[in-house]
């Protein structure tokens, strides 16, 4: 039968190189360009559908913030839209709840409803903060900042906020801090100077209370040229409480805080306390959000680092640890050179059963269908993570499949005769739909995983969108690429007779398909009874072992950690000299493990 060459999209591209090319350097370029702007993370972005209240009240005990914070709120927030399950924690001094809304919620008008539903509660104690109503958002460490030296802890307070600030500013999405105690000022009044003055301890609450307020006062103007008016009053400092007028005595002078009552700035009770080599220390953790880069954030941690050690006091030292980022990218390159690793053993096994030619375009497909893949990732809003690398791995040994069909079949026409156009077209019209319908068999095996919903469905939905986006950019480049490649190529092959090597590597592997591939095969084919009874035995084995428990399922891997951590509880109202010397005993055992085993710490 003559060949007859058509202009469709397989039969022009293959006609004009040019055209392969172009579409060649299209999908670089797409990959290049997403390359430049992924973010690279630890784990895939992805939405939290909860909504927490957070109520903090100030020196009450977690029956009183059970009793008249948390069960109020839950009586109103059970009514609220979509809730899908309510969860709270009532503390010391706080009250959390968490609400959990279905999968899909637009959170911003979940959030605004779970608002007005708080506002609808009126009989929550009057000394108790405002309630905060937050959507929950999902950030990730990037690294852990001690700042410790010789000095009291009130000392450091005003360098930590510095330093919070200076990071915040940089860049740095979100910096928690511990061991940094929350201040309270004190008011202590005698007892007996009251009973002179006629006052009761209620009444000088409720006086300083009433002057220490920021309160609205209306607005000014309409429509455009309005604005708020409010008035500042909150006393913020000992000195600006201890002005505080209380009443006028008998003789008429006005009574002041300052002159019946000791004002103290204070550490509030029940604080985190944090000490590193027998120092006061300040834990901070830098994390990132959702749409930021942590390698990014690194860098810029590490610029301020440097920049830190020229700018604060000598005796201030500020130390890295628990350094995530380093995880990522120790990670990242891992899978990379496994990754290419692999990309080397698939070329170097092209080269040895195909022409040299041939086994080159055929592995330039591979990374051209990456980067393609890398390009519609951005698009799509997605990352550079380990889910996302792992499925790129994964499809490593999936689209080179076919592409080799493609090069092989059009390489075994062309050494028959045919020439180089109708061998290239040729091979690819004719390995179109067994090679469609390996894809599409292999996409099918992966579509269910879309339809996985909770947390599992979001942190696994990178593997099924990038394999599907592999091998659609893969039959791209296998049918509109590589026939115009291999066309261009087989003409500087001039059915030449193949070198010695290669005729050695083709007698062998013909050896083997004949006299110990092909015998067995049709044993199978004559031994169908046989071969069937065996399979089952082989799954009447395995279904056996996974019911007997030998063969164990983890969604996670155990795999062991490097991070010792040491929990204690003790009974209320233990003093802190005990615990200190609890803490004191743990960090002994603690340096004389490390020593034991050869340091590191």
């Amino acid at each position: 039968m003559a060949f007859a060459h058509r202009n469709d999209f397989v039969g022009i591209f293959a006609q004009h190189k040019v055209a392969a090319n172009l579409l060649m350097v299209v999908m670089l370029l797409a990959g290049v360009w997403g390359l430049a702007n992924l973010n690279v993370q630890f784990f895939p972005n992805f939405e939290v559908e909860v909504v927490s209240v957070r109520t903090i009240w100030s020196g009450a005990s977690a029956e009183d913030v059970e009793r008249s914070i948390t069960v109020p709120l839950e009586q109103t927030l059970r009514t609220a839209d979509g809730l899908d399950k309510m969860t709270s924690t009532s503390s010391q001094g706080l009250s959390l709840i968490n609400l959990e809304f279905p999968e899909g919620t637009d959170m911003g008008v979940a959030t605004n409803r779970v608002e007005e539903l708080v506002n609808a509660v009126r009989n929550l104690p009057a000394d108790a903060e405002s309630t905060e109503v937050s959507h929950m958002l999902r950030y990730e460490p990037v690294a852990r900042l001690l700042v410790h030296g010789p000095r009291d802890i009130r000392e450091l307070r005003p360098l930590v906020r510095r330093i919070e600030r200076e990071l915040l500013d940089r860049g740095i999405a979100k910096v928690d801090i511990t061991g940094l105690p929350e201040d309270e000022l004190a008011i202590q009044v005698p007892q007996a100077t009251l009973e002179d003055l006629g006052l009761s301890l209620r009444q000088v609450a409720a006086r300083i209370a009433a002057e220490s307020r920021d309160l609205p006062a209306g607005t000014v103007g309409r429509d455009d040229v309005g604005r708020e008016v409010r008035t500042l009053n909150q006393r913020r400092s000992e000195l600006e409480f201890e002005d505080v007028v209380l009443i006028a005595d008998r003789d008429g002078r006005l009574v002041r805080v300052g002159d019946i009552a000791e004002v103290e700035r204070r550490p509030r009770p029940n604080q985190v306390e944090m000490t590193y080599q027998g120092a006061p220390t300040v834990e901070l953790q830098l994390m990132r959000s959702a749409t930021s880069d942590s390698l990014v954030s690194a860098r810029v941690m590490q610029e301020w680092l440097a920049e830190a050690v020229h700018r604060y006091p000598p005796d201030v030292s500020i130390t890295v640890y628990d350094e995530s980022w380093t995880l990522i990218k120790d990670r990242i390159n891992l899978l990379l050179r496994n990754g290419l690793s692999g990309l080397a053993l698939v070329v170097a096994i092209l080269f040895l059963f195909l022409n040299g030619r041939v086994a080159f375009w055929v592995a330039v497909g591979i990374p051209v269908s990456f980067m393609a893949t890398l390009g519609i990732v951005y698009v799509a809003g997605g990352s550079i993570n380990m889910i996302s690398l792992f499925a790129l791995i994964m499809a490593l040994g999936i689209i080179v499949d076919d592409a080799i069909v493609v090069g092989e079949d059009a390489l075994t026409h062309y050494q028959t005769g045919e020439s180089s156009l109708e061998a290239a077209e040729g091979g690819a019209r004719r390995m179109l739909a067994p090679v469609m319908s390996s894809s599409l068999t292999t996409i099918a095996a992966f579509i269910p995983l879309f339809a996985i919903s909770g947390f599992i469905g979001k942190f696994l939905g990178d593997i099924p969108f990038v394999i599907v986006c592999v091998i659609i950019a893969s039959l791209i480049e296998s049918f509109l690429i590589l026939p115009g490649h291999l066309r261009h190529s087989f003409k500087g092959i001039q059915h030449a007779e193949a070198s010695p090597l290669r005729r050695r590597l083709d007698n062998g592997f013909s050896r083997f398909r004949d006299h110990a591939f092909r015998p067995v095969v049709t044993w199978a084919v004559h031994n169908r009874v046989a071969v069937i009874a065996i399979t089952l035995a082989f799954v009447v084995v395995l279904f056996g072992l996974l019911r007997g428990g030998r063969i164990g399922f983890a969604f996670f891997p155990n795999v062991e950690g490097n991070v010792v951590v040491a929990s204690a509880t003790f009974v209320a109202g233990t003093p802190p000299e005990r615990v200190h010397a609890f803490i004191a005993e743990v960090e002994t055992a603690l340096y004389e493990t490390n020593d034991a085993f050869g340091g590191g710490l």
